[in-house]
């Protein structure tokens, strides 16, 4: 979205895929491992309830937060506003073992189109989101992680950082060369990252007993390894300059 790509088009694409991907790996995680109580009822009532309510009045939005007495204003009410949305889906997800990402993405899905309506808020909200809680979520969860451990099992981590990154590229490429034969290697190496998820999953598997130190190391290292790797590369081989390099 930041590299001036002519081709507004194809970020729509590549985001509707991860969200596809996303959202699939956060439902997998709640119907493979957790286990159900009443909470989780209560988890999911609460955020259908908060989801539809959300969605339903978000076409006020900009008429509330554009008025004169909160429009621009140093209280930030709009991102106050997201923020008690999401310490909702929190709290509740924390009590009945569940997904907090998994709302937030419909949320966001519901919410986008009125959100966009007040551009000044949707910047400060990206500001926000890349500038201070992504940075803390990463250094968070990477507390967790052991390098000696890392290079104790190089030789796990090589096997699974092949097994990831080759699996990911051979089906996104196929598919990319068919369908966007002039940015198919940007969009391939682009689209075998799955640095978020791949630690969310991670961090769910550690925090529930399924792996251990060790496991958990290896696989954090190979998620932020794949994601540098093919990012680095993408950016600077295949990065396309032209709208004729993305679309014929």
């Amino acid at each position: 979205m930041e590299t001036d790509i002519p081709n507004s088009d194809l970020v729509k694409i590549i985001l509707a895929a991860t969200f596809v991907t996303d959202i699939s790996t956060a439902l997998a995680l709640s119907i493979i491992f957790i286990k159900p109580d009443l909470y989780t009822i209560l988890f999911i009532m609460i955020s259908i309830a908060v989801i539809a309510l959300a969605a339903k009045y978000s076409k006020h939005i900009k008429h509330i937060f554009g008025h004169d007495k909160l429009k621009n204003k140093v209280i930030e009410s709009e991102i106050k506003y997201v923020f008690v949305l999401l310490v909702v889906f929190m709290y509740f997800a924390v009590l009945g073992n569940g997904q907090t990402v998994l709302p937030a993405f419909v949320l966001g899905l519901l919410m986008s189109k009125e959100l966009a309506k007040v551009k000044e808020a949707t910047t400060r909200l990206r500001t926000v989101a890349y500038a201070v809680i992504t940075p803390i979520f990463f250094i968070v969860d990477g507390l967790n992680v052991s390098f000696s451990l890392v290079l104790a099992f190089l030789g796990l981590f090589v096997i699974l950082f092949a097994i990831k990154f080759i699996s990911k590229f051979i089906w996104v490429y196929f598919l990319a060369n068919k369908y966007i034969p002039n940015g198919s290697m940007y969009n391939t190496l682009l689209m075998s990252t799955g640095l978020t998820f791949g630690t969310i999953a991670s961090v769910f598997g550690l925090n529930a007993g399924y792996i251990d130190q060790v496991q958990y190391s290896v696989l954090i290292g190979v998620v932020v390894a794949s994601a540098v790797i093919s990012t680095f590369i993408d950016q600077k081989w295949f990065l396309p300059r032209h709208r004729e390099d993305i679309m014929k």
